[in-house]
């Protein structure tokens, strides 16, 4: 059988950029232990990686992803949901969203639940018209419990957070962006790979160092962030990436970044 995690690596923009694929469409792709074992891996690999430029996730099918599987959480004792599925998830995805690389969650299906958490870890959200978001599990007596509450609160604000979990209802894609869950909508699935390309053509053009330090700022919004800020600028300007920009910026060219 296929892995039900599948990483792969493209090289394309003069750049190689990671794709994460949840693969297992016959079940909305929903996310079962085994499948955030993988994903921890694959985060590792990547976290090692230092050519790759930009990271994709995707599911495949008509989800995006349905969130934790049913089958694979409800039968846990407190403890263990606890312990050993909530943190154990918290954990993968918050490193996920801590990669130095830019990540693009692209939603060309319905993201629920544990769904637009997985898409909440990302940098980048981009949807599909016909997709739906939704934070159904006070319909089942549960909670979001890998940190969606808190990442839906600082991305669309505390009404908006309250409006999905609370009423446990879907919003369209539309609302989504008008809200700032997504970033960017697309009309139909050619429009949303021709999106998609832009944006990592782009991403792979910009300086790898930078990126990854503006993503430390951005991390931090909520502490102190005046010697943080100062350190990462120090830094970024030590780089010889930045002195490529700035040296392009000058001559009038395009810059040749070798993540240095």
């Amino acid at each position: 059988m296929d892995s039900e995690i599948v990483f792969t690596r493209t090289r394309q923009f003069d750049a190689v950029y990671g794709e994460i694929i949840l693969n297992r469409p016959e079940k909305g792709n929903a996310l079962t232990m085994p499948m955030l074992e993988r994903l921890s891996t694959v985060v590792s690999e990547i976290e090692a990686d230092r050519d790759l430029r930009a990271i994709v996730i995707r599911g495949r099918g008509r989800f995006f992803c349905t969130g934790g599987d049913i089958a694979a959480w409800s039968a846990l004792s407190p403890n263990d949901m606890g312990r050993h599925w909530i943190l154990y998830g918290i954990n993968v995805l918050e490193r996920l969203a801590a990669l130095p690389q830019p990540v693009i969650a692209v939603v060309s299906g319905h993201a629920l639940g544990g769904g637009p958490e997985l898409a909440l870890a990302a940098d980048l959200r981009i949807a599909v018209q016909s997709a739906k978001f939704g934070a159904p599990e006070v319909t089942l007596g549960m909670i979001s419990g890998w940190m969606g509450i808190r990442r839906l609160a600082e991305n669309i604000g505390v009404a908006r957070a309250r409006h999905l979990t609370l009423l446990g209802a879907p919003i369209s894609a539309a609302q989504a962006l008008d809200w700032g869950l997504i970033t960017a909508l697309a009309e139909d699935a050619g429009s949303l790979e021709e999106q998609l390309n832009g944006w990592l053509e782009r991403l792979c053009a910009n300086a790898p160092g930078a990126i990854a330090l503006t993503k430390g700022i951005l991390a931090g919004m909520h502490a102190d962030l005046r010697e943080h800020h100062a350190s990462a600028a120090a830094q970024a300007i030590s780089t010889e990436d930045c002195a490529e920009g700035v040296r392009a910026f000058r001559e009038k060219r395009k810059p040749v970044f070798r993540n240095r």
